[in-house]
């Protein structure tokens, strides 16, 4: 039995930071990999999305300003060139990750389980580590109704080669949101089915509402408090049974109804790991209740955001911990959260509807973006608000406009750093017209 410095289980973003952080330190490593090298994010997420989201974001602003009168025709999407081009781009990404991985750690492909506190299995061979680092992150919420074998789910949204003429999702969070914004351009007629009354539940309601309208305004169609009950197929069509109202005749069915951590095949209670259907369980040092494993990045059960950014935060903390002598528990940053829609969606700090009710130590400032040069032929209002505290700082902010997230990033080091006004004014000065335009009200 081979016997290792650590054992890493999966290859996505924080695996594959932390593998890198521990060959300075000349440590043997072992990596676990079942699926896709690289994971989530580089495969079938954050960076296949962003690839379309360009291409979306530029024919629904042609739209936009067509709408506008400023230009005579807002153009059409191809979405099957777009699909060929973004294949294209990121085929070769696994393996090459899995080269890249190779050079500095073993690598073997498969499922791994634990059999003991210190010893795994993958393809009938046993391995030891004296610490283990459980990585193996998320994937899509699976749905037990009648007819699941026809839903499809983000990945394959991601690779689909050929547009549908309607597309029915299932689903009300990040994925149903982004992708149904994505076919939509491309001109798949889209139905959005939400189990709640809102959409987008960790961001500012206020701001979920505005982009449903504007969503509708695009011929997206909602229906909320609606479950699928039932898919049946008809002939080439799919026909989606509800728990109210007539069923939903379509061409193509998206489970988006959320993810779930990849644990089932690891058989936790080998190791007497602690967990539940949320996650891992760890502690303030990505601890579990076994002292030699570690579990960071999706899998685990904490309440911070599913981001790529969070992962790689959690694996430095790691390898500074194990490596470097560390001994505080973990600390996030301020971070910002975005939602590649039309118009986009981005927060960073306290949400408002956190502090509504609290007058007393905070005060909620709206601003009115469309007021900027920036904004010129666009009639679409930019939102903007802001969360202060008793001492004037900013410690929240949320937006709904068409540069958004860019927005909300050069909001994050002001509150990370607790920048004030004065501090500001004094240290920065940024180029103009830009951003600059909006930002400087704020902070006047």
């Amino acid at each position: 039995m081979k016997k290792y410095d650590y054992i890493i289980l999966g290859t996505g973003p924080a695996a594959y930071k932390l593998v890198k952080l521990l060959d300075t330190q000349h440590k043997s490593i072992l990596t676990v990999e079942s699926g896709l090298f690289g994971g989530t994010c580089p495969n079938v997420g954050c960076e296949p999305k962003i690839y379309l989201d360009g291409a979306a974001q530029t024919i629904l602003s042609n739209w936009q300003f067509e709408k506008d009168g400023i230009i005579s025709q807002g153009g059409k999407l191809n979405w099957a060139q777009l699909m060929k081009d973004k294949k294209a781009r990121f085929a070769s990404w696994p393996n090459e990750t899995r080269k890249n991985i190779s050079k500095i750690s073993d690598v073997i492909s498969g499922s791994a389980h634990f059999v003991d506190r210190q010893t795994i299995e993958v393809n009938r061979q046993y391995f030891q580590g004296n610490r283990i680092i459980i990585a193996t992150g998320r994937r899509p919420h699976e749905l037990s109704i009648p007819g699941a074998k026809f839903l499809h789910d983000s990945s394959d949204v991601l690779s689909l080669s050929t547009l549908p003429e309607h597309t029915t999702f299932i689903g009300g969070g990040y994925v149903a949101i982004e992708l149904a914004t994505f076919l939509a351009a491309a001109g798949s007629q889209v139905t959005i089915l939400v189990r709640g009354d809102r959409v987008l539940r960790h961001f500012y309601q206020k701001y979920s509402r505005e982009l449903v309208v504007r969503m509708k305004q695009r011929g997206i169609q909602f229906e909320f408090e609606t479950e699928p009950t039932r898919i049946t197929q008809l002939s080439d069509k799919y026909v989606v049974e509800l728990n109210q109202g007539g069923p939903i005749v379509t061409d193509y069915v998206v489970n988006a109804s959320g993810r779930m951590p990849n644990i089932e095949k690891l058989d936790l209670s080998a190791a007497q790991i602690n967990y539940s259907t949320r996650g891992i369980d760890v502690d303030l040092h990505l601890q579990t209740n076994v002292k030699n494993i570690y579990a960071i990045g999706d899998v685990t059960s904490q309440d911070v955001p599913n981001l790529t950014p969070v992962a790689e935060f959690q694996a430095q903390y790691l390898f500074n911990s194990l490596e470097k002598g560390l001994t505080q528990t973990i600390n996030y940053p301020a971070m910002g959260t975005g939602v590649f829609a039309f118009p986009q969606l981005a927060q960073a700090g306290i949400n408002p509807d956190s502090v509504l009710e609290d007058g007393d130590n905070f005060e909620i400032r709206e601003y009115e973006l469309s007021q900027s040069s920036l904004y010129a032929g666009q009639k679409e209002r930019g939102l903007l608000t802001v969360v202060y505290d008793k001492a004037n700082y900013i410690v929240g902010v949320s937006e709904i406009s068409m540069s958004a997230v860019n927005d909300i990033n050069y909001f994050v080091p002001i509150i990370g750093l607790r920048i004030n006004k004065n501090e500001w004014h004094r240290n920065v000065l940024p180029i103009y017209p830009a951003l600059a335009d909006k930002i400087e009200g704020i902070l006047r």
